[in-house]
């Protein structure tokens, strides 16, 4: 990963878009650390994707431990007007 300055950053905005879309880009500031990393389209989308699986996952788990008793197809249907 790329590390740049705010100020940096600001002098070469162009360049360091460029950068992001082959490695993430970390600016910083002074006294405040790390205020934002610049990533590719790309690279964002897959890591949405890759969070949002992994909530699909961990609910989907927990929906297996609940202790209610499974409904019929019949009774589905008869709940939801079908």
């Amino acid at each position: 990963m790329t590390s740049v300055t705010l100020s940096q950053f600001r002098n070469r905005q162009s360049d360091f878009i460029a950068a992001a879309q082959r490695e993430p880009v970390e600016i910083t500031s002074r006294g405040v650390g790390r205020r934002a990393v610049v990533v590719s389209p790309d690279f964002f989308d897959r890591a949405v994707q890759a969070l949002e699986d992994q909530s699909d996952i961990r609910a989907a788990a927990a929906a297996r431990q609940e202790s209610e008793p499974p409904i019929s197809h019949d009774e589905l249907m008869a709940e939801l007007g079908l």
